[in-house]
């Protein structure tokens, strides 16, 4: 069951990146017709969560990684490293609690419902990304908006 728990995380972290890639750097200055974040900041965000989660649940992890302020967000390469960095911070955060108290510091009730909660929070984003970039002129193609569903693939 660990392994499955955590390969999970890392099939939808994989997604994120395989997302992040696809994104031409013009197009991470994108933003919403509703205003909000640019495409930059939702990465930003996504990878900023996760330090939330660890400075709580497991603050050994935040020395494998550094938050991306506002104004270094529009650097892919920046993105791409964090999200790398945090994702593999949170599969051994999650691998902890599984092998301990199955729980998650600051999160109840335990940590399968962390999973859910926290591919939710990203997946909520992933999905305000590609209207981001479909109103800011910017779509994504079709191969890629299909591919973010390859889970037995990525």
């Amino acid at each position: 069951m660990t392994e499955q728990l955590i390969e999970t995380w890392q099939i939808h972290n994989r997604i994120n990146l395989y997302l992040l890639a696809a994104i031409k750097p013009e197009a991470l200055a994108g933003i919403a017709s509703s205003k909000g974040r640019t495409v930059a900041e939702q990465f930003a965000h996504v990878h900023n969560v996760r330090l939330m989660w660890f400075k709580s649940a497991a603050p050994d992890l935040l020395a494998q990684v550094t938050k991306i302020e506002k104004e270094n967000a529009n650097d892919l390469s920046l993105l791409k490293k964090s999200l790398q960095a945090s994702g593999a911070a949170m599969a051994e955060m999650l691998k902890r609690s599984l092998e301990t108290d199955g729980r998650i510091k600051g999160f109840k009730p335990h940590v399968m419902a962390y999973l859910g909660y926290i591919i939710s929070h990203e997946s909520h984003h992933r999905g305000q990304i590609a209207l981001t970039l479909k109103q800011s002129g910017h779509p994504l193609d079709k191969k890629t908006s299909f591919g973010l569903w390859e889970w037995g693939t990525r």
